[in-house]
């Protein structure tokens, strides 16, 4: 990924969000060629010249102050994520080019973590990457997200060693659709956490290989990637259509692991007394079932399948 291009497409697309009403510029009505503001209005609200502006925009932020990326995000009205993302756009943009890129993202879950998803029995617990690789989840974790788990697209039968990926999973198999019932919410929210990823790590092989994946094989995905919105995702309430114990609308939480770098807990509960609390621990009682109930790394195994293609879900 280019970092100029990355920076100069996400300053562009920032502009043109904010109108001049919203910004408090008054515009007497005058006919606008650009959407939202223009650069001099942005360099005015930020408090620099046009031409430094317009050098930020062009991908210049090497050596560039955090306080003018401050006034450059309050001029932007960005939120708490899009700030972020700036700050690490220009982040890696002051990384000299002999640097040594960051090590990739440990992919081993601690014992201590392990141990901390099996305590969770009312819950289903996944521990994900930044890309979205599960890299592990408790018996619930693993009976909600079945679907994901047992998708030959997110999981990668054929390539040894791949970990189930959500975002793969929703874009390439058909089925999702199905699972999530909010399905254009979901992608929309996979790919802006992805853009958020390549913020923090644009060296990451993986990832950039999961995107040029996912931009070749979805129309959708590669449109929603030219958008550039970044999103946190810390908590709310997601919907899932489980073919085992049906319609499910459950409250999640993101939990930051600071002992293990780009790891996260994601947690998912239902209201008591709610229809999804019992639909939850029906699915807990089905998860029990099988003589495997303990809690493992998640692995991928080879094993002989069908590509199933790459056929967008149908959404009414």
């Amino acid at each position: 990924m280019d970092r100029k291009e990355e920076i100069r497409e996400f300053l562009i697309s920032r502009r043109a969000k904010v109108s001049p009403e919203q910004a408090g510029i008054p515009s007497y009505g005058e006919l606008r060629r650009v959407p939202g503001l223009r650069r001099e209005e942005v360099a005015q609200l930020a408090g620099v010249s046009t031409d430094y502006y317009t050098r930020l925009e062009r991908g210049s932020l090497r050596g560039v102050s955090d306080a003018v990326l401050e006034a450059v995000a309050s001029a932007l009205r960005l939120d708490e994520a899009e700030r972020a993302h700036l700050l690490d756009l220009a982040r890696t943009a002051n990384t000299p080019s002999g640097r040594t890129p960051r090590r990739p993202t440990q992919q081993r879950v601690r014992p201590g973590v392990m141990r901390l998803l099996d305590g969770m029995t009312g819950a289903a617990a996944l521990v994900q990457n930044g890309r979205g690789d599960v890299l592990a989840a408790n018996m619930l974790g693993r009976a909600l997200y079945s679907e994901v788990f047992n998708s030959a697209v997110s999981s990668g039968r054929d390539v040894r060693g791949r970990l189930p990926n959500q975002a793969r999973y929703v874009f390439l198999d058909p089925r999702a659709g199905d699972f999530y019932p909010d399905w254009n919410a979901v992608a929309a929210i996979s790919v802006a956490m992805l853009r958020l990823e390549s913020g923090r790590n644009p060296h990451d092989r993986a990832l950039n290989e999961l995107v040029g994946e996912l931009s070749t094989g979805s129309g959708l995905f590669a449109a929603l990637w030219a958008g550039h919105d970044v999103r946190i995702h810390t908590t709310g309430t997601k919907r899932f259509h489980h073919p085992v114990a049906g319609d499910l609308s459950l409250q999640y939480e993101t939990l930051d692991l600071p002992g293990d770098e780009g790891q996260f807990v994601f947690t998912f509960t239902a209201e008591p007394g709610s229809a999804s609390e019992n639909a939850l621990a029906f699915l807990a009682s089905w998860a029990a079932s099988p003589p495997e109930t303990t809690t493992a790394p998640v692995r991928s195994h080879a094993q002989p399948g069908r590509n199933p293609g790459k056929t967008e879900p149908s959404h009414d």
